[in-house]
């Protein structure tokens, strides 16, 4: 993956907790954006589940009436 990542221009594109947690670990994921819907579920594998990678918010926006997506980039 780190081939693939500095290899190429533009983002990649990554779903799914332990991917991301993964590529989070050993510093590939470059920005988290995260888009939270007033739902709440009742179960389901947590997103930043182990250990905690650090993470600075830079930047929030209000998508429609009832979405906002939070772009996070390592601390």
């Amino acid at each position: 993956m780190r081939r693939l990542k500095d290899g190429l221009a533009g983002e990649i594109e990554v779903g799914g907790s332990n991917l991301a947690h993964s590529m989070a670990e050993i510093g590939l994921i470059d920005e988290n954006l995260i888009y939270l819907h007033p739902i709440v579920p009742g179960h389901g594998k947590p997103f930043f589940a182990g250990p905690r990678v650090p993470l600075r918010l830079v930047a929030n926006e209000l998508i429609g009436e009832a979405v906002i997506r939070l772009t996070y980039v390592p601390a």
